[in-house]
């Protein structure tokens, strides 16, 4: 009888690529938690305002869609097909101008510690929103932690509101939560083609595909007054590394390392973000924001395992005879 190869076990990483795998997947993590400071240090605050949400929003893409431009010539990509600009387009809508507009609106009136803690959802949110876009089948146990970290983050803002006066949600929490939902969605149509087109041509094509929208927005929305130099520091980041190279590492952390074992490297972030606000921007975080962000971490956690298939039996079982 003919012997097959087992198919009970995906092939995994070699020692070497697995090491790789993980540092570049925690670079990309650490590139990913500065986003929140820096683009507070970009658009100041509703007191002390800097760059415009919306100069930020256009500028950052304009810059990646231009360095885009040169690495697609670099590495000669093929255009993407007609249907496969879709999901490209899903990701420009998401990724490219509702995440970082409403983020960079909510952190003038939040601290980045604050919006770390409601940010937290992301991972969460893409894995419903790819349950809900691709008809992927998700268990109850996967729903169940999603409303549980969905209402800690309720309960955070309330909490935060009462304090600071109100009785209800802050708009800015409101802006958070659509920018944790637009990131989500845009991960999603970057996911359906990156297969076919590969992780760092998937983004530079998301942001030469929006630079019609991007470079003349920077140019209609260039501010007219003086803008501190570390609010342009901070734009030059969340444009090169942020938007962009950020994603480079990532990509390739979780095609080296595996992405079950390196995604959870992203638990870190929310984390790794309060810890920059501290000398980035003389924030202190406080018990109660770092107790709902260890509570909504540990859902995310919890909820990822619960999405996991059952393990496959691995007891051989036997062949009738020929």
């Amino acid at each position: 009888m003919t012997s097959h190869p087992t198919t009970l076990m995906p092939s995994l990483p070699s020692a070497a690529d697995a090491r790789r795998g993980w540092w570049l997947g925690l670079l990309g993590v650490v590139v990913f938690a500065l986003t929140l400071p820096a683009t507070r240090l970009a658009t100041g605050t509703a007191d002390a305002p800097a760059l415009s949400p919306w100069f930020v929003t256009w500028a950052r893409a304009a810059l990646a869609g231009l360095l885009s431009l040169v690495y697609l010539a670099w590495v000669r990509a093929p255009r993407p097909s007609a249907a496969q600009c879709r999901p490209l387009g899903l990701s420009l809508l998401g990724n490219v101008i509702g995440y970082p507009l409403l983020l960079g609106w909510a952190l003038r009136y939040v601290t980045a510690s604050h919006a770390a803690v409601i940010t937290a959802l992301l991972p969460l949110a893409t894995a419903a929103a790819a349950a809900w876009l691709l008809h992927q089948r998700a268990r109850m146990g996967f729903w169940m932690f999603a409303a549980l970290g969905s209402a800690l983050v309720v309960a955070y803002s309330l909490i935060r509101a009462v304090q600071t006066g109100g009785f209800d949600l802050a708009w800015a929490d409101l802006l958070l939560l659509g920018a944790v939902l637009a990131a989500s969605v845009g991960y999603v149509g970057g996911t359906q083609v990156t297969p076919a087109l590969g992780a760092e041509r998937v983004i530079s094509w998301v942001c030469v595909m929006a630079l019609p929208l991007t470079l003349p927005g920077a140019l209609l929305t260039w501010p007219e007054q003086a803008v501190p130099v570390s609010a342009w520091l901070a734009l030059l980041y969340v444009a090169v590394f942020s938007m962009w190279a950020g994603f480079f590492a990532w990509f390739r952390g979780l095609a080296l390392g595996g992405a079950l074992r390196v995604s959870q490297l992203q638990l870190l972030q929310p984390f790794l973000s309060m810890a920059a606000a501290v000398p980035l921007l003389g924030e202190s975080i406080d018990g109660l924001t770092l107790v709902f962000g260890l509570a909504v971490v540990a859902t995310v956690l919890a909820g990822r395992r619960a999405q996991r298939p059952a393990p496959a039996s691995t007891t051989p079982r036997k062949e009738p005879s020929a």
